[in-house]
């Protein structure tokens, strides 16, 4: 079985994927156990030095990379530029973590006692199309750096950066088995992941409806799961902001990527008192976004992944869904899609559903109460935006908001020195930061006793 991997521009195919089976998910998971044991006993000054060398056959391969996620996701090359020096930083951060894994050493009577971060084994990393090789390294840098074993089955739609990845791996001097990269079906190698004994823990990025049936079977041998799932994020713009610059933004907060991104700021929640102003701002801007060729280096916004989830998205406006304005996008061939604003009530589908794709529905609101309910009427809780020039309701606010990266007067969502992850349905556990790392280890606890 193989996918056949469509460029989405251009609706022209690029090439063939052999998918992997059950036989074979299972060789390489016994790969990994081997080289992990070997890993785990390497020095921590030495693993250290391996991350770093994966990161500069990164760094000397950004263009390449670049081009090929350009060519699979449709990405604009220069955010597919910043994604691949993106894995570079990562893997150069955590390669810090090694020699930072510190235990403690905890008073008690009669003894010593001391703790130790044990590496779990062989992590699982399971990443959505959208950031392929972003969200694939915040899993197999910091797994890498405690000590474990990574096997990485990429999407079905996007998975050729991640087999580049791979190679890279090996290239820089990883040893075989430690790090592979699986192509297949979700319901043949990442439902193997799941259910075999030696996957010890699961990094599952992708819709919530998914990431609960992982988190079930994970459940049956206790494993551990990191989820990061849906969102419905809102950017909320009080009537004391700069309107202007709110304005000038909201487009790149929730337009970035073609929607396609989980921190979408996809609700837009504007005070009443300045919605009329805001909304003319916002038209100037949604129309002077760039959507077009991604190899232009002036395109700010490409095609959809595939035609499949393109028709995905249009599903949404439904004749009844009130369209205040749209973007523009090209013609012909490629999975183009324009920006677009509707303004609907607020429980209909549009204004509650996680779309993933270039459309913002503006809800007016009246206070700040009021602006704190409605964004919590939602089952998500993974992202937003507070706009506002007074300091205590930007405090107030971005407390009352459940979510878990929010940002004021901007639309700064992931930092890779700072945690990620998200409230309520929108996943479980942190990635990235400082912590990462320990994530991926057990802590266990030794007592010497001193008689």
């Amino acid at each position: 079985m193989s996918y056949t991997v469509i460029n989405p521009a251009t609706g022209e195919t690029v090439t063939e994927v052999a998918h992997l089976d059950a036989a074979d998910t299972d060789a390489a998971v016994a790969a990994a156990v081997t080289a992990q044991r070997a890993w785990a006993a390497v020095a921590p000054a030495d693993r250290a030095r391996v991350l770093r060398r994966f990161a500069d056959a990164v760094d000397a391969d950004v263009e390449h990379l670049a081009r090929l996620e350009t060519t699979n996701s449709g990405h604009p090359i220069t955010q597919s530029r910043w994604e691949a020096g993106h894995v570079r930083d990562v893997l150069e951060y955590y390669s810090g973590a090694p020699e930072r894994l510190i235990g403690q050493q905890i008073p008690v009577a009669g003894g010593m006692n001391v703790t130790f971060h044990e590496p779990l084994g062989v992590v699982g990393v399971i990443t959505p199309w959208n950031f392929p090789m972003t969200i694939a390294s915040w899993g197999f840098a910091p797994a890498l750096a405690a000590g474990n074993a990574v096997v990485l089955k990429p999407a079905e739609w996007t998975p050729l950066t991640s087999i580049r990845l791979g190679e890279l791996a090996l290239e820089a001097g990883l040893p075989e088995g430690l790090f592979q990269v699986l192509p297949g079906r979700g319901s043949v190698v990442g439902e193997r992941f799941v259910s075999h004994p030696d996957v010890r823990k699961l990094v599952f990025t992708g819709s919530t409806a998914v990431g609960k049936r992982i988190m079930a079977g994970c459940a049956d041998q206790v494993k551990r799961v990191t989820l990061e799932l849906g969102g419905k994020s809102a950017n909320i713009v009080f009537a004391d902001a700069d309107i202007e610059r709110a304005a000038a933004t909201a487009p790149y907060s929730v337009f970035d990527n073609a929607g396609q991104d989980c921190c979408a700021r996809s609700r837009l929640l504007v005070q009443r008192s300045v919605y009329d102003r805001f909304m003319a701002h916002f038209e100037t801007a949604v129309q002077g976004v760039r959507v077009g060729d991604p190899l232009d280096e002036t395109t700010e916004v490409g095609p959809l992944v595939t035609e499949a989830h393109r028709a995905s998205v249009a599903s949404f406006l439904t004749d009844d869904v009130p369209v205040a304005f749209r973007g523009s996008a090209p013609d012909g061939p490629g999975s183009w899609f324009a920006p677009t604003v509707v303004t609907p009530e607020r429980g209909a589908r549009v204004a509650t559903e996680e779309i993933f794709g270039p459309v913002v529905a503006v809800l007016p609101f009246e206070d700040e109460a009021d602006a704190i309910a409605l964004a919590n009427d939602t089952e998500f809780g993974l992202s937003g935006s507070i706009w506002t020039r007074d300091l205590g309701r930007g405090i107030r606010v971005a407390r009352g908001v459940a979510g878990g990266n929010l940002s004021v007067n901007s639309h700064s969502s992931v930092r890779y020195t700072t945690p990620f992850g998200g409230f309520k349905q929108s996943g479980l556990g942190r990635e990235l930061g400082p912590d990462a790392a320990t994530h991926f280890t057990d802590t266990k606890n030794v007592f010497f006793a001193s008689e």
